[in-house]
């Protein structure tokens, strides 16, 4: 099993309208928080046929960046560390979409976050140019209310 670690750093987008046909793959993704706070994050997540644990830190550059460790785990290890976490699962189906030279991961929410549809896109440096297709619509990057964590605490079926 391979050790993932590194800055992340993403631009997120709320979506205006997506075709699903536009992926080159799609997988369910189901989710929770062991902790969830304003500095740190413990994630596990059931991707498809893979299970991984996460570890995501403080959010820096207005949202841009935050160091991120993430190790694969078996999906049973997943299913048990599940029962540790408060207030449910998110569960989402993610398309990951080819645009010019980067992927856009857009996420379609369900359960309690239905209704939601969130597009990010990975990058090399906070300043990298990337091409935005017309679907998506305003940018959410460093907005707390849409990140998963936060969704499990007030989720978007509860907005008014």
């Amino acid at each position: 099993m391979a050790n993932q670690q590194h800055l992340e750093i993403e631009r997120k987008f709320l979506v205006k309208s997506f075709d699903p046909s536009l992926a080159s793959k799609s997988f369910r993704i189901v989710q929770g928080y062991i902790c969830a706070e304003e500095n740190k994050a413990v994630r596990v997540r059931i991707k498809g046929e893979k299970g991984f644990i996460t570890i995501k830190g403080k959010s820096q550059d207005k949202g841009l960046s935050r160091y991120e460790w993430e190790k694969e785990i078996s999906i049973a290890e997943v299913e048990q560390l599940l029962h540790l976490c408060d207030g449910g699962t998110i569960d989402k189906i993610r398309y990951e979409v080819p645009v010019g030279n980067h992927t856009y991961e857009v996420d379609v929410f369900d359960g309690d976050n239905k209704g939601l549809t969130i597009a990010e896109v990975e990058l090399s440096s906070t300043d990298e140019a990337f091409e935005k297709p017309s679907w998506l619509g305003e940018e959410v990057t460093g907005e707390a209310k849409y990140y998963n964590a936060m969704l499990m605490k007030e989720p978007f079926k509860n907005w008014s």
